[in-house]
């Protein structure tokens, strides 16, 4: 046995910090106790009370360009204010302020894409069932919680047309600049509902004439026969765990996309695109 083998030696000595090093971890951080920063970490500025940070160039523009959003302040850098199409000249109203990149990192973490640009607005308000007279296309999420999905579904939601999002008030998240960030704009365009019992709101969407289909990939119909009347409302569940047995029993049909390839299944970002598509020429079909 070498020196460094044996009880008591640096060798042990260090593996023994290791062992402790991981308990602690295990263990988590004591009551009370405030969490240490990394070494040259920025420390992010939570929000001002009532608003939510939304940040990139897109996004940015996109609530500016939103009548209904209350702004209350722009901080951008030179360039991104160009980008933006405005110059430290111009009168807005609301206050803006020229920084350099770090003073954003700051409030959105140097993690952030912001492209050197971040807007503090005011959330925007949600709607009611009863606001959807005339709607014809809508996009139900049961419980999906991820905000880069549920960006990348509004996106595909506005480019399709979707009348309005509709989305559970707990287990799905709040607006916010990531949720912002991976729709790319389309948070400004998309009519957003929030319902506390999913199963009792697509209660309502039937006795307002909307089809219902959850999309399952145990559906026993493919999704281009489950298609029925002008008025759809296309249900879709969090990755993983898919529709809740509730909604399952609630939908008019159950459907799945076909899919010949050795993949099986979607990100749910991908299926609420393809099945929006499908769903288009559908609701073509029935206006001719």
């Amino acid at each position: 046995m070498s020196d460094d083998d044996k009880p008591g030696t640096p060798k042990d000595r260090h593996y023994a910090r290791l062992r402790r090093a991981h308990r602690d971890r295990q263990a988590g951080p004591r009551p009370g106790a405030m969490p240490r920063p990394r070494p040259g970490s920025v420390q992010v500025e939570p929000p001002p009370p009532g608003l939510v940070r939304l940040y990139g160039l897109h996004t940015v523009r996109a609530a500016i360009d939103n009548p209904k959003r209350r702004i209350k302040s722009l901080l951008a850098t030179r360039n991104a204010l160009a980008r933006l199409g405005f110059s430290e000249a111009d009168k807005h109203p609301f206050p803006f302020e020229v920084v350099e990149p770090r003073a954003i990192d700051k409030l959105v973490g140097p993690d952030a894409v912001h492209q050197g640009a971040v807007i503090e607005v005011e959330p925007m308000s949600t709607r009611r069932l009863s606001d959807l007279a005339g709607a014809n296309l809508l996009l139900v999420l049961d419980q999906v919680t991820d905000p880069h999905n549920v960006g990348a579904i509004m996106r595909s939601a506005v480019a399709f047309g979707v009348d309005a999002l509709i989305t559970t008030a707990r287990h799905s998240p709040a607006e916010s600049g990531v949720l912002a960030k991976a729709a790319s704009g389309a948070l400004e365009h998309i009519d957003h509902i929030e319902v506390r019992n999913l199963a009792d709101a697509l209660g309502e969407l039937h006795a307002a004439g909307f089809h219902t289909i959850g999309l399952d990939s145990d559906g026993e119909a493919e999704l281009e026969a489950s298609f029925d009347g002008a008025r759809i409302a296309l249900v879709l569940g969090a990755e993983g765990k898919g529709l809740r047995q509730k909604t399952r029993e609630t939908v008019s049909a159950l459907a799945r996309l076909d899919m010949p390839g050795p993949i099986r299944s979607l990100n749910v970002s991908n299926a609420a695109a393809v099945s929006l598509y499908a769903a288009r020429r559908h609701l073509a079909g029935t206006r001719k």
